[in-house]
């Protein structure tokens, strides 16, 4: 017959409610009745769920999945690739949504190490993140998307963002355009960052300078995008071009030009990042730099059980490459 967790309970000499909290390692136990209740169910081979399983095998068979922002249709594609590779090496997923705020990305980082997942996938929505407050990321392995790192050992999967940034600004100047703007975060240790560099190397690869009051910012939002588009043509000195540091941005971007009674790309042309599934709908026709997204998630997922499993040596980096997607909205 199968233990219960009130055999657990009577067992040990402890309260019901006890051995759930010990057993799922939370708070309220004193660490000598928490080693008592794991000793029983171990002894009992009790596995009332994922976590009690891993009191016998070391591992609960659930992985971590911490993304900045739900909402934009560049990630979902990337838990596709991430939630088809745990299936089929038979994990389960938590998928957590911190909203681009740091601290909620270290609660959710706590909980799952809380809940004893046996690694996570992280899309940082902040600076180099840590697994709570000073405490760095250590004991459970963790692999990190979107997002190229300073620190030289971590595992990482990320697009070359620089190279991505150069292919959609050399587009638009080999179109004819010399007036370009960028709109987006330009500060080092970005993704941005990184495509804003893109964005300057091809000005100077074709000797043509960069009119610095055309440069914005802005975050991932289209409310954003819409936003500063709107700002720039009431100050009537618009650029003939934009690069945008991503699509949904992107999207705001182009609202904005045509409720403002302007074309795209007639009067000004916009070139996006990512190829979400919304730029390629005939009536929007956003040229764009399209980032690998579902198969990012597969190597990620692929990646971290390798390190879950001991059998990654070393930290790998793997940068894929960007590939420029021409559409209507820049031609």
């Amino acid at each position: 017959m199968t233990a219960t967790i009130k055999d657990v309970a009577k067992k040990t000499g402890v309260s019901t409610a006890t051995v759930s909290r010990a057993l799922n390692n939370e708070y309220g136990v004193k660490p000598e009745t928490r080693e008592k209740v794991l000793a029983v169910a171990r002894d009992f081979g009790y596995t009332p769920n994922a976590v009690a399983r891993g009191l016998v095998k070391s591992q609960t068979q659930s992985i971590g999945l911490i993304i900045p922002d739900i909402s934009n249709p560049f990630y979902p594609e990337i838990v596709k690739g991430v939630e088809a590779g745990a299936e089929e090496n038979g994990y389960n997923i938590f998928l957590c949504n911190t909203n681009y705020k740091k601290d909620k990305q270290y609660q959710y980082m706590r909980l799952l190490e809380e809940k004893r997942v046996d690694g996570i996938i992280l899309a940082p929505g902040s600076e180099e993140p840590t697994m709570h407050g000073d405490r760095p990321v250590g004991a459970i392995p963790v692999v990190y998307l979107c997002k190229r790192l300073t620190a030289p050992d971590k595992s990482l999967v990320v697009i070359d963002d620089e190279r991505g940034g150069f292919l959609a600004t050399k587009h638009l100047i080999e179109q004819g355009y010399q007036s370009i703007g960028f709109i987006g975060a330009h500060e080092d240790g970005s993704s941005g960052g990184e495509r804003f560099r893109g964005y300057q190397q091809a000005f100077e690869k074709y000797g043509i300078p960069i009119e610095e009051r055309f440069i914005f910012s802005g975050d991932f939002k289209r409310e954003t995008g819409y936003r500063v588009i709107r700002r720039i043509i009431k100050s009537g000195d618009c650029p003939r071009a934009i690069f945008v540091e991503n699509d949904l941005m992107a999207l705001g971007v182009i609202q904005g030009i045509k409720e403002m009674g302007l074309g795209v790309p007639g009067d000004v042309a916009v070139v996006g990042f990512d190829d979400i599934p919304f730029a390629a709908f005939p009536e929007i026709g956003l040229s764009t730099v399209n980032q690998p997204k579902y198969k990012m998630g597969r190597i990620a997922v692929d990646m971290l059980l390798e390190n879950i499993n001991h059998k990654m040596a070393e930290p790998k980096k793997i940068i894929l490459e960007p590939e420029l997607v021409v559409r209507t909205s820049s031609c």
